[in-house]
């Protein structure tokens, strides 16, 4: 374990193209002194370890992983290029540690370097050499005699083997000697041996293009992810001393004001504090519909503005606004691996040995036991050693979880990794917390009843009471106040009665607000006004009664209105065979007629504590998802097998539940569940792929039906199919087959309409 001069360092590690790659890297570092908690995130191109210093230097670290092929560079600095492999655009994951100074001000914005054609790559140009090679040795054979065309092959295989074979025997040193390259070393040199130098030829060209096709499908891998990091703009406007001039966008500070003109991307998280216009957060959440902003609205970077000039303050810095942060999200959920690929790893680390020792065999039981040809059971036995790498297993579950954390980015629905995509495919439960998630949180009053007096008199003390309140009850009596010109009582002492309302001194007299229980306690609850409250909360209304000196002056009905997509949510959960429940701290009777209108069971007056229990109860039997706003949800969310918050790229939202959904719409919860299920089956399929291809070609080599060529297809061919497979989820669709797309998208976008003509 490493002592307290231990610290985490990071670099970023180029050249990686498949999980064997990735397990190369790990595995040149992990023996040595002073390194621990190594991980390495192949789709980010990141090494993270904890490293003590004062056994061991970060250079030499740097210098292992050189040895075993692959380019390192320190976080944040320029990218190094690897031997023999690719070199991705510098900038394909920016990061906080990437952002410049304050006082670099004026500096200009990095520029991200062009990817290089593939035929201009190390690797692009070993398969046209060893093209030219094997070309001109068949050639040869209708010009030359046999025994020069036989030179010429062998002369093929040496040159296009020498950088494969060095790779092998560095990796030997590293302490790993079960490497696709030394198997291919070992087959391609063996095929020379027993005279089969046209084999060995063609065998050191496929592996070329195997090669050559991984780095171009991980590439394909890293570019939606890549893409999100180029939503922001690389300028803004900055409006300083009456004038507007152009600055790097990621030197932005908390407090500056933007101008955002129509057709930009707004450069930053911030509020709008002049303008009114209709902007387009589909980059950034999914959401087809433009959204009204005006003074006071949030914006987040990345987003278009569509129809006027806004004028934004800056409310987080770059390195903290919304992209940066889904885009870190994704990059760390890349290391919290799935049980299935944490499995299939440790499968992988015995399967290589495994196959290799059966390939010995292969060679030397049939020739000493049964007196067949050694020649040709050493051919099988080459063969065998080319279908000995994990290459296609390894990377079938990281590729597929990579291309769902992307395509779920892109979608509004953020999920922190491998693990959670599983867990999220198993849900059979989804408990819902109601007021924020299945409601909009925001509660309007809809009934004032003065028992004695006027409604006036009786909001202005209510409002009183609600002064400064932080309750949405609260808040919503005194909007309701001042929408009808009502000013609120002069009030002092004011408190909070925790669970039950809050109360006031107003004009002498103790003035309370507050639920009915806080009521029956008091002894002002009689039986004609518990009847009206039973007749309010009937109709899901949330009634809060007003008393003087326990008093009862009259009552006030509330109501939070549910989501327009929250019965569609409901219905396509059950369709897709998943149970939904209700857990609310509202009263019985109004719980009752929200669940009914949305058709979903519900637990009622559950306090925190209560949720956590009534999720406890639920997961003995089932796999719950619970979906909350992800502030005072917290306790049930971690609870539940799955936690998914609530919330338009809050903090909490982001970084404290298993996943998130940015749109605020509650059909994306089954839109997350149908990508986690699809994932799976993704993954599945390139099980299937790379063990029963794997398979196939072992019985035919062992039959000798199939040789060196057709065993290397096996490997490269397989990892190649099943990196392609994984793309096709960047194209999956998470949204259901009907949407709510229909007044409420309607009326948002009219009044987008009405804004911009207005103010043009």
């Amino acid at each position: 374990m490493p002592d307290g001069n231990a610290a985490q360092r990071e670099w970023r590690v180029t050249g990686m193209d498949c999980g064997a790659c990735a397990a190369k890297v790990r595995g040149a570092v992990e023996r040595l002194p002073g390194v621990a908690d190594v991980d390495v995130a192949l789709m980010a191109e990141r090494l993270r370890l904890t490293l003590d210093e004062t056994q061991i230097s970060s250079e030499s670290i740097e210098k292992a992983v050189r040895r075993v092929g692959f380019g390192i560079a320190p976080k944040g600095a320029r990218p190094e290029k690897p031997e023999g492999g690719f070199i991705l655009p510098e900038g394909a994951f920016p990061d906080a540690a990437e952002i410049p100074e304050p006082e670099e001000q004026d500096a200009a914005p990095p520029q991200d370097m062009a990817a290089p054609p593939w035929y201009q790559t190390a690797k692009g140009r070993l398969v046209l050499g060893t093209g030219a090679l094997l070309a001109a040795a068949w050639a040869s054979r209708l010009v030359f005699p046999a025994e020069t065309s036989h030179w010429a092959f062998v002369l093929a295989t040496l040159i296009g083997l020498v950088p494969v074979a060095q790779r092998a025997f560095a990796m030997t040193r590293a302490g790993m000697p079960f490497t696709i390259e030394m198997l291919m070393t070992i087959a391609a040199g063996g095929a020379l041996v027993i005279g089969e130098p046209e084999e060995a030829a063609l065998v050191v060209f496929l592996f070329a293009v195997g090669e050559l096709l991984e780095g171009v499908s991980a590439g394909k891998a890293r570019d939606s992810i890549r893409a999100l990091s180029k939503l922001v703009p690389k300028t803004a406007r900055l409006e300083a001393d009456g004038k507007t001039r152009e600055v790097p966008a990621e030197k932005l500070r908390v407090g500056q004001v933007v101008q955002v003109r129509p057709g930009d991307r707004v450069p930053c998280d911030g509020e709008v504090t002049e303008g009114i216009s209709g902007v387009d957060e589909s980059p950034v959440t999914g959401e087809s519909v433009p959204s009204l902003k005006e003074p006071g609205a949030e914006v987040f970077a990345g987003s278009i503005n569509a129809e006027a000039v806004l004028r934004v303050r800056v409310t987080r810095a770059a390195e903290d606004n919304t992209i940066a942060r889904i885009v870190r999200l994704v990059q760390e959920a890349e290391s919290a691996r799935a049980p299935t690929e944490r499995f299939i790893d440790r499968f992988s680390r015995v399967y290589m040995p495994a196959v290799v020792g059966v390939a010995v065999l292969v060679a030397i039981v049939p020739p000493l036991a049964f007196g067949l040809a050694w020649g040709d059971w050493i051919y099988r036995a080459l063969a065998l050693l080319l279908i000995g790498c994990p290459c296609a297993l390894v990377i079938s579950v990281p590729a597929s979880i990579t291309s769902a954390l992307s395509t779920g980015a892109r979608n509004g629905l953020l999920m922190k990794g491998g693990a959670v995509i599983e867990a999220a495919a198993r849900t059979t439960h989804v408990a819902f917390d109601k007021t924020g998630t299945l409601t909009h949180g925001k509660p309007r009053v809809t009934d004032v009843a003065a028992l004695t007096g006027s409604e006036a008199a009786l909001l202005a003390l209510a409002a009183g009471v609600e002064s400064g309140a932080s309750h949405p009850l609260g808040q919503a009596i005194c909007a309701e106040a001042g929408r009808r010109g009502v000013d609120a009582a002069a009030a002092t002492g004011g408190r909070a009665l925790p669970g039950k309302g809050a109360e006031a001194s107003i004009d002498g007299a103790t003035v309370s607000v507050g639920s009915p229980r806080l009521a029956e306690e008091r002894g002002a609850l009689s039986d004609e006004l518990r009847t009206r409250v039973a007749a309010l909360e009937a109709e899901g209304k949330t009634v809060v009664i007003v008393l003087r000196e326990d008093v009862p002056l009259g009552l006030i009905a509330l109501r939070d209105e549910p989501r327009a997509d929250a019965a569609e949510a409901v219905a396509q959960l059950r369709t897709l065979g998943i149970s939904s429940i209700m857990l609310t701290g509202d009263n019985p009777r109004t719980a009752q007629a929200i669940a009914d209108g949305l058709g979903i069971g519900h637990r009622s007056e559950l306090m925190p504590e209560d949720k956590v229990t009534a999720i406890r109860d639920l997961t003995t039997e089932a796999r719950v998802m619970m979906i909350g706003d992800g502030i005072n949800d917290a306790p049930a969310l971690a609870a539940a097998h799955v936690g998914v918050a609530m919330g338009s790229g809050t903090d909490v939202a982001l970084e404290t539940a298993d996943a998130a959904i940015l749109r605020n719409r509650v059909t994306d919860v089954a839109g997350q569940i149908r990508l986690a299920r699809a994932t799976m089956a993704n993954i599945r399929q390139n099980i299937a792929i790379a063990l029963g291809l794997k398979a196939v070609f072992l019985v035919t080599t062992m039959l000798g039906i199939t040789g060196l060529w057709i065993a290397i297809l096996a490997d490269t061919g397989a990892t190649v199919l099943v990196t392609m497979n994984a793309l096709r989820l960047l194209f999956f669709r998470p949204s259901g087959p009907s949407e709510v797309t229909g007044p409420s998208a309607r009326h948002t976008s009219d009044a987008v309409r009405e804004s911009a003509s207005a103010t043009s």
